[in-house]
């Protein structure tokens, strides 16, 4: 059951967006897979999922085949986003509390973005200073950030 539910997901991820667990529960749910959130953490970490920018903006589950094939923006894994504790924003600026050691790793993953919207960080120890071109781009980041931490 575990390996035709896995594959069941990566079918799904490859045919939709999914941006959450919830969501992907509720597709399996609809393809007869009754399943929990903790069996669904468990084979996103088993199944090695990243997620990556979608077509609409928002962070949607990839495969790495997929992350490395059409997405040169780092691999946000679950280890990086479950370094940081806090995400806030001030006017054109995000600033993300990590856990101490940390936030040098995510302020590396974050200048490899090369986004236009980000105009570039200054990591410390445990804090990251995101500085971007508008109020808009970086609560809209802040937001997309939080969603991760919310469903890896």
């Amino acid at each position: 059951m575990k390996s035709k539910r896995q594959d069941k997901i990566l079918e799904l991820i490859t045919e939709f967006e999914i941006e959450t667990q919830e969501e992907l529960i509720f597709y399996l749910n609809k393809y007869g897979f009754e399943t929990t959130q903790a069996t669904i953490s468990r084979d996103i970490r088993e199944l090695k999922l990243t997620k990556i920018i979608g077509s609409t903006g928002n962070y949607c589950y990839a495969t790495h085949d997929k992350v490395a094939q059409n997405s040169p923006a780092p691999k946000f894994t679950g280890v990086l986003v479950d370094s940081i504790i806090k995400v806030s924003y001030a006017n054109n600026i995000i600033v993300l509390k990590t856990f101490p050691g940390l936030a040098n790793a995510i302020g590396s993953g974050i200048d490899a973005i090369h986004s236009p919207e980000i105009l570039g960080c200054v990591a410390g120890d445990d804090t990251v200073i995101i500085v971007l071109t508008s109020e808009d781009a970086a609560k809209s980041i802040s937001e997309k950030l939080k969603q991760m931490m919310r469903s890896v």
